[in-house]
């Protein structure tokens, strides 16, 4: 098989080039983002060494890790917390979905300081609450009025946070009070002004004849926007919209251009035919998430697909490094990390060759499979160290400096 170096750029070569070397920056940042940013080298190495036990096919997210779960504004304007990330989506054996999730604790834990015993315990127990809402066959969901401990803190500050507080952030004012987006923000770049203006012009019509578009809003500026790990190096485009009607009342628009899955050349399990790829990535959040974000829609601009959503802040999940000394804050936020992986799983059953209710609760109530899991990526947390000592030693020699 070939090296680390050569399988990252290959797996990148069709991004952005001059947005890679910020991707391949972030995971240099530390083992946990450079986890985040080779999702593909999970599955093409659990291709290669397939141990996981038999399980039932449904949806996945994909790239399931502990940051993938995070809170949003519903489009009923309430705030939940539950996955986040459905770029990857696929129907895929469940056992994937849990494999990954539990590498992610082994290597979030050691890169936190936090000793391996507690990340198998921690492990373990994310599999016993999986296997417990599995059990009952009944979806739950995770806002304001049932979080509990950090998670309900964390919630309760969110929903008291307005939009203004995210425009704060991303914009400033010019001449004549003027609000325009943030040029000078580190995530954000410019665009060309022949783009821009397609841009504008593509979302003008897509406010003026989408039903799900926000009404009566019109596009003030754009710009080219930074965001995640994984997805870095896609194009993605972040709109400053102002209502028509209401005097300072704006509305940031995230458009992010929807790639293949990174999963889908090691799946033998029959996939639906898409229309495009941002409906893929659509559909499946439709169908594990409880609520969806405000706006969320596909779109698809000079050929590639999009998919368009309500701008939400970057920094709406748990801080872990805030967390990491308090047990019983940890406990409980894997817990519910638990609880709505297996939720997802239960409300999308059924679709599409996904299976149904009844098989999920057979796979819950069969205990059999959680230690071969657990050392799958108990071992697995140990490859990604060595692949990610390999990175770092190419990345500080300068191989990955070139496009």
């Amino acid at each position: 098989m070939p090296g680390i170096y050569e399988r990252i750029v290959k797996f990148n070569e069709s991004l952005l080039p001059d947005m890679v070397k910020f991707k391949y920056e972030a995971m240099a940042e530390n083992i946990f983002r450079f986890y985040r940013g080779t999702c593909h080298l999970f599955y093409e190495d659990l291709a290669q060494n397939d141990n996981l036990p038999p399980a039932p096919i449904t949806w996945i997210c994909g790239d399931l890790h502990i940051e993938n779960f995070g809170s949003y504004k519903g489009d009923n304007h309430l705030v939940y917390f539950d996955l986040n990330d459905f770029d990857e989506g696929i129907l895929a054996p469940a056992s994937w979905e849990l494999a990954r999730m539990l590498t992610s604790i082994f290597i979030a834990f050691d890169s936190l300081d936090i000793e391996e015993e507690k990340a198998l315990i921690i492990a373990q127990m994310f599999l016993k609450n999986y296997s417990a809402i599995l059990t009952g066959g009944k979806p739950k969901a995770i806002d304001p009025r049932t979080a509990k401990g950090i998670v309900c803190d964390f919630l309760t500050a969110v929903a008291k946070r307005k939009q203004k507080d995210l425009l704060k952030k991303r914009t400033e004012l010019k001449k004549k009070k003027k609000l325009v987006l943030y040029v000078k923000h580190e995530k954000h770049f410019e665009i060309d002004k022949p783009l821009k203006k397609e841009l504008v012009h593509h979302i003008s019509e897509w406010i003026n004849h989408s039903s799900n578009a926000p009404y009566n809003y019109k596009v003030i500026n754009c710009l080219f926007r930074l965001a995640g790990t994984g997805s870095v190096g896609v194009k993605r485009y972040m709109f400053l919209l102002k209502n028509l009607d209401i005097k300072n009342r704006y509305f940031l628009l995230d458009m992010k251009q929807a790639k293949a899955s990174s999963l889908q050349p090691y799946t033998t399990v029959k996939q639906p035919k898409w229309a495009s790829e941002a409906e893929r990535v659509t559909h499946i959040q439709q169908r594990m998430q409880n609520t969806l974000p405000a706006f969320l829609n596909t779109t698809i601009f000079k050929g590639d697909p999009y998919v368009l959503q309500h701008m939400q802040p970057t920094e709406d999940r748990i801080n872990f490094e805030l967390i990491k000394n308090d047990s019983g804050d940890i406990c409980q936020v894997i817990d519910d990390m638990a609880l709505l992986t297996a939720s997802a799983q239960l409300r999308s059953g059924g679709r599409q060759g996904s299976a149904i209710a009844d098989e999920m609760i057979a796979f819950g109530q069969d205990n059999k499979w959680h230690l071969p899991i657990l050392k799958y990526a108990a071992n697995y947390a140990k490859q990604v160290k060595n692949d990610y000592r390999e990175f770092m030693k190419g990345y500080r020699d300068g191989r990955y400096d070139s496009p």
